[in-house]
């Protein structure tokens, strides 16, 4: 079991990251959070601050641009100065792209692909390098379904996220004799700001509390890809199942 105790969290500000930093908090760790919004960063380390276990906790945070990758050294090192080391670093960095205007400019395809995968495996990198001498650790990456079939609905934000994807098992695979774990997570359908405009009419729309409790389970536990809910888990590998010569006349 994993003892996550300082813990960075990058975009802590998103629905999901938000409900996780309640949760270690809960646990008594000690979070430094990342975000861009500063006035939405500042209400929540406030909250947190009111919701620690013990005086010992040190909650605080900065801003940034997660999309300027030239930031993410120095952020690590500050919030490893902040915290006295760390331990745990959760990813949960992106936004959802309006699919037909990058496909209609590839201008904003590629700073989409920019923002969801480049940046995001910035800073994967670097907090393998953080974490990889210390000979423990854990990275959780939040990438999504949409990674594991590319459709037409979606496609350049499920190109980003499969990157996400693939990196990240290749990152797990190079720092498993290390100690250090990676864990990919694959949320299907959330009800946040980003899906604001989605029908949510349907029985698969999960809330953020429901997917950060997920989150922050496998966390502790190390796994290595989790999707969340699980029976995403059997509906992904049905969709990757079907094969191409039917798959590319469907509507998904």
């Amino acid at each position: 079991m994993n003892k996550l105790k300082r813990i960075v969290i990058f975009a802590a500000t998103s629905a999901i990251a938000e409900q996780c930093a309640r949760i270690f908090v809960q646990h008594q760790a000690s979070v430094f959070c990342i975000a861009r919004d500063e006035g939405k960063l500042s209400v929540i380390v406030r909250d947190l601050t009111c919701r620690a276990q013990t005086k010992t906790q040190i909650i605080t945070g900065t801003t940034a641009d997660l999309a300027d990758t030239s930031q993410h050294a120095q952020l690590f090192d500050r919030a490893m100065a902040e915290l006295g080391g760390i331990d745990t670093v959760l990813i949960a960095h992106g936004t959802l792209p309006d699919q037909q205007a990058c496909e209609a400019s590839a201008d904003l395809a590629i700073a989409s692909m920019h923002l969801n995968a480049i940046s995001t495996i910035s800073l994967m990198t670097h907090a393998a390098n953080r974490l990889e001498p210390q000979g423990n650790g854990v990275i959780a990456v939040i990438s999504s379904v949409a990674g594991d079939r590319g459709r037409k609905s979606n496609y350049v934000y499920g190109s980003a996220k499969g990157m996400v994807s693939l990196f990240a098992e290749g990152l797990r695979n190079r720092l498993f004799s290390s100690g250090v774990n990676v864990i990919t997570v694959k949320p299907g359908f959330v009800d946040t700001p980003m899906t604001a405009s989605f029908d949510k009419s349907g029985p698969l729309w999960a809330q953020p509390d429901q997917i950060a409790a997920g989150i922050v389970k496998a966390m502790q536990q190390g796994r290595n890809t989790v999707y969340l809910p699980g029976y995403w888990w059997a509906i992904m590998q049905a969709i990757r199942h079907i094969p191409e010569v039917i798959f590319k006349r469907l509507s998904l």
